[in-house]
């Protein structure tokens, strides 16, 4: 898969996950506000409750001490507690508005009923003793039927408490238990983009990228520096960077060519300018024996490893003497006769040993022997013979000497 395509795929789960824990959190977060809702209508309903109790409780002492002491004060304090208890009973009215639970508000019409009952029962004993029935009004109030009232009130009021404690306890714990569900969704949704994030930066931009580059750094350096031996190890992949490694491998191979042909050319250059040379002290020979030498010194260094001598015809033009000799070639005589060699019949250069179909000359030693004969002509006549012979270790190449072949024979 391509980097690019891979770098896209990332972004796009990275974005994902991005959004899904951002939504995780957003969830807990709400999660969170009804755990805080649920908290506060706990207490909401607890402290009126636990108001209601007291206001019971707070009134029927100051009525109490209202008979037994007759103090004004303490009449106005259970008039004044009678109107914060029916202040605290159209609270319950507006929750008995809510939605709440059966059980709940069949206890707040309970609670409701005791506390009218209670205040009923308390306020008929006040009356009395404010006509002047002082035992009458104390029976009342310190008696066994108030005691009664007073307990079912209360009874009612903490079971209303507990009532509303295992609801609000339950919805709490359902509603910490989603808080804290998304809160862990959302942990392992940035955990898993973390991961990826450091996935991307580890396998694609150190492993994929970064290190193949530092790789590929080094042998473009080398190869800027034409050295071209660097090895460039192959890679399959089939990416940008793969395309990069391919890319250079091709101009490794390239400079490896272009510094093969510069070879060539240059040992193509280099074997004219030796012909060249030799031409020019061949035209300034005044006999046999100093053409022969040169032509003896200046061969292998044309020819490099390749034996051969100079064989130059007798005045009966029968039999090929040989005049010098370079390298020591073991397939040719020092003569022989001139119809021996196939190429002194047919008056063109003649290979031996390049191909099975071909005749090899009479003179040579071994018939498998690789060798050229080249025949030498001067104003159309035979005159002599050119000889080169393949030694171990350096091969004749035919096609690569035949242009050097022919200077050589035009001008000796």
């Amino acid at each position: 898969m391509r980097i690019s395509a891979i770098t896209n795929w990332a972004y796009g789960v990275t974005v994902v996950l991005t959004a899904l824990s951002g939504a995780a959190f957003i969830m807990s977060s709400r999660s969170a506000v009804e755990e805080r809702v649920a908290v506060e209508e706990h207490l909401t309903l607890d402290s009126l409750a636990e108001d209601l109790a007291l206001g019971a409780e707070v009134r029927s002492d100051e009525a109490r001490l209202f008979v037994m002491r007759g103090e004004e004060r303490h009449l106005n304090a259970f008039r004044a507690e009678d109107g914060s208890e029916r202040s605290r009973e159209a609270a319950v009215d507006q929750l008995l508005s809510k939605v709440l639970p059966k059980a709940e508000v069949d206890a707040l019409r309970k609670i409701e009923t005791d506390a009218d009952a209670l205040d009923k029962f308390e306020i008929a004993a006040v009356e009395a003793f404010q006509r002047g029935e002082k035992s009458a009004a104390q029976s009342t109030l310190f008696g066994p039927e108030h005691e009664r009232l007073q307990e079912d009130l209360l009874a009612t009021v903490a079971h209303f408490r507990d009532l509303t404690a295992a609801r609000t306890g339950s919805q709490l714990a359902a509603a910490r238990a989603r808080s804290d569900w998304w809160s862990v969704i959302a942990k392992i949704m940035l955990g898993l983009t973390g991961g990826l994030f450091l996935a991307v930066l580890y396998f694609i931009l150190r492993r994929r990228i970064a290190m193949p580059l530092v790789r590929m750094s080094g042998i473009i350096d080398r190869l800027a520096k034409q050295d071209y031996s660097v090895e460039v190890l192959p890679d399959s992949r089939r990416d940008e960077i793969g395309e990069m490694n391919t890319a250079i491998e091709i101009f490794r191979a390239s400079g490896i060519e272009r510094d093969r042909l510069d070879a060539e050319r240059r040992a193509d250059q280099q074997t004219k300018d030796l012909i060249l040379q030799m031409m020019h002290r061949l035209q300034a020979c005044q006999n046999q024996g100093e053409l022969a030498s040169i032509v003896a010194r200046f061969a292998p260094q044309i020819f490099p490893g390749i034996a051969g001598g100079l064989y130059i015809l007798n005045e009966s033009k029968n039999i090929l003497n040989r005049s010098s000799e370079w390298l020591a070639p073991d397939n040719a005589g020092d003569s022989f006769p001139a119809s021996a060699c196939w190429g002194m019949r047919r008056g063109r250069a003649h290979a031996n040993g390049f191909s099975d179909t071909d005749v090899p000359c009479q003179h040579l030693d071994d018939p498998d022997a690789i060798a050229l004969c080249v025949p030498l002509t001067a104003q159309g006549d035979m005159i002599g013979l050119f000889y080169l012979e393949e030694k171990e270790g350096q091969a004749l190449h035919l096609d690569a000497s035949r242009l050097y072949l022919e200077l050589i024979a035009e001008n000796v």
